[in-house]
């Protein structure tokens, strides 16, 4: 009896255990965490223009920013929400506290650029990626046409990036990132595919024909790989649209996933495949007879010092709607 009792005490404190591994316990309290996303909760927001008037040391990012799509949004008559300098940055009274119009305009005549305290605003720079991503996040998942919704739950967030590592709000004014771009921008991270690209078999993305998120949402998606389309093949077929079928004989690996024969980046092999042919055919399909030119039938092992492609004969090999010689739809038609 003492013995089962010793058991039963046991099993409680292991529950109780996991109960605790459940709770959510922040490291820092949670005002702490909220002066990360909302800034000092001392101070109060006096509006873009009182802050300007008090601090000229951003007047070049002003100018960027005022000719931008979100600087836009600062007038009133835009018809969209209103965004100005301390939606992102935090309320600005403690910045600019005793820096009076008189005191710049002495500092103005005496050359000097007055500043204002920085370090009462929300530090952007050193904030956590999750933080900085929730800044923008405030405004763009609310907004469908950004199509931010599935950003939490996408890789990039996962790996810790946020918006500021492809986003820069004060380089000029137009705050997205052209298709050309992107390229340059993903390969800061995704070298390896960069590598594959330079593979003689390519995608023609160095010569400027395709992009990145032509394929790829960097926003996430429900797809693998964060795809545009719902799949591999649907993917695909947006540019191999003469491969969309259906065909009266159609190749099921192919109907499966383009995957299974191409590499999608790039390939030491001709026409991006994964292996040279006919290696990659004989992965599924038994070697057959072949005839010779004399006549003489020779196995497919032999038959590779004179044919070297098995697409030399069988060359709809997507799919096909006529038939072959033997009516079995072998894909040489």
């Amino acid at each position: 009896m003492k013995k089962l009792l010793l058991i039963m005490i046991a099993i409680f404190a292991f529950l109780g255990g996991c109960v605790g591994l459940k709770e959510s316990k922040p490291i820092l309290p949670i005002r702490e965490y909220e002066k990360m996303i909302v800034g000092d909760l001392n101070a109060d927001y006096i509006g873009t223009q009182n802050c300007l008037a008090a601090c000229h040391e951003h007047d070049r990012l002003k100018l960027f920013f005022d000719t931008s799509t979100m600087g836009a949004q600062l007038k009133k008559e835009s018809g969209m929400p209103l965004v100005d300098c301390e939606s992102c940055h935090g309320p600005g009274s403690l910045a600019v506290k005793g820096l009076t119009r008189e005191l710049v305009g002495k500092n103005t005549q005496q050359g000097i650029r007055t500043k204002c305290d920085f370090k009462t605003l929300i530090d952007l720079k050193n904030l956590p990626s999750t933080a900085q991503s929730l800044i923008c996040l405030k405004c763009h998942t609310a907004n469908a046409t950004f199509n931010l919704h599935n950003w939490n739950a996408g890789v990039h967030a996962f790996n810790e990036v946020s918006c500021f590592d492809c986003h820069n709000i004060h380089a000029s004014p137009d705050l997205k990132v052209s298709p050309r771009e992107s390229s340059r921008l993903c390969f800061t991270c995704h070298q390896s595919v960069q590598a594959q690209f330079s593979l003689p078999s390519h995608h023609p993305l160095k010569e400027g024909r395709v992009f990145c998120v032509d394929c790829h949402n960097p926003h996430g998606g429900s797809a693998e790989q964060h795809l545009l389309q719902d799949g591999v093949k649907e993917t695909c077929i947006q540019c191999h649209a003469d491969k969309r079928g259906p065909f009266l004989y159609e190749h099921a690996d192919v109907t499966e996933n383009c995957l299974n024969c191409h590499s999608p980046h790039g390939s030491v092999n001709t026409k991006l495949l994964n292996a040279r042919v006919p290696f990659l055919c004989l992965q599924c399909h038994e070697g057959h007879r072949l005839n010779t030119t004399a006549g003489d039938s020779i196995s497919s092992d032999r038959a590779r010092a004179f044919y070297t492609r098995c697409t030399d004969c069988h060359s709809k090999i997507h799919g096909s709607d006529v038939p072959s010689i033997t009516g079995r739809g072998t894909f040489t038609r």
